[in-house]
């Protein structure tokens, strides 16, 4: 028995994802007949018929299914063997792009990345600021290397290491509500009042928005501090990150209105990269160093004050 190639294991593999021939061809960029010719000379080579050919689709033999089973395995083991190779291949990197979400306290997130590539003075930092999904964006279509956000736990195309909690405050200012801010106040009563939100950074969004009370009029900015100063000044009301209020919160200048209606909402801040792609040296180093140092926030952050109970 001669050795067969990983050329011929990829033809099988695709034949039995797709269902037949031409479209394992499509998925290969292949002609018919390669794919075809490839698959057929591993059968012959192994002395095994994996395909039973009789049927408008081609269908595994239970020798087909067991020896897939191990195909699927090698080849994965293949990829990840390409990916190292990229990966050493790269060398010291000139650029790393990194993106900052919405919900980033920069001066802890700015002051990590401060005394990393002050370590590393080869490699320019490339920083970029995006809101909602939009960093989830960069990341998937390759225009990050590594981002610092809120991360959809559920996408296993990212791994992440959690930074700590962030919470967002419902708030308004004084005077902009005609009754007393208290834990009572239900969505019916704020349908009255203009919201605001921030607008998603990203080209084709992904997620519905958050906290809307429906019927409401909306206001939308481009980021958080812009939303601070339309709520300072009276013209709406909505949700802010805790860190960018900290002392409004303790002067007066915002209310909260955190309640059983309106709980507020703690998101959890991670940096993220992609799990299938391959890092080059100061990405993986740039990684560790964040996976030594978290978490990285005040727990305090992370806590929705409440509104004062009504009298």
């Amino acid at each position: 028995m001669s050795n067969f190639t990983l050329h011929e294991l990829q033809c099988f593999n695709a034949v039995v994802l797709d269902g037949g021939f031409q479209a394992a061809a499509e998925r290969l960029h292949r002609s018919h007949p390669s794919v075809y010719a490839a698959v057929s000379k591993l059968e012959r080579q192994l002395g095994l018929e994996l395909l039973d050919r009789s049927g408008y689709r081609v269908q595994l033999t239970e020798a087909g299914r067991a020896f897939h089973r191990k195909v699927r395995f090698l080849l994965h083991e293949a990829d990840e063997l390409q990916s190292y190779a990229a990966q050493l291949a790269m060398g010291e990197e000139a650029e790393l792009r990194v993106v900052l979400g919405d919900l980033c306290p920069l001066p802890a997130v700015l002051g990590m990345l401060s005394r990393f590539f002050a370590q590393h003075p080869q490699t320019r930092l490339h920083l970029q600021f995006e809101t909602v999904t939009g960093p989830w964006e960069r990341l998937l279509e390759d225009e990050a290397d590594l981002i610092v956000h809120r991360v959809p736990h559920s996408d296993v195309r990212m791994e992440w290491i959690g930074l700590g909690r962030v919470a967002l405050v419902p708030v308004v200012a004084p005077g902009f509500l005609p009754f007393a801010p208290d834990i009572d106040i239900t969505p019916q009563r704020m349908r009255a009042f203009t919201q605001c939100v921030v607008r998603d950074s990203a080209r084709h969004p992904s997620e519905q928005g958050h906290f809307l009370v429906e019927g409401a009029l909306r206001s939308s900015v481009p980021d958080h501090l812009m939303k601070k100063e339309l709520i300072v000044h009276g013209m709406a009301w909505g949700h802010v990150p805790r860190f960018m209020i900290e002392d409004e919160l303790r002067d007066g200048t915002l209310l909260s209105i955190a309640g059983r209606h309106f709980p507020g909402v703690v998101e959890e801040l991670s940096v993220a990269r992609r799990r299938d792609r391959p890092h080059g040296p100061v990405a993986d180093q740039l990684w560790d160093f964040w996976a030594r140092h978290a978490p990285v926030l005040p727990v305090a952050l992370g806590r929705v004050p409440k509104a004062d109970a009504a009298p």
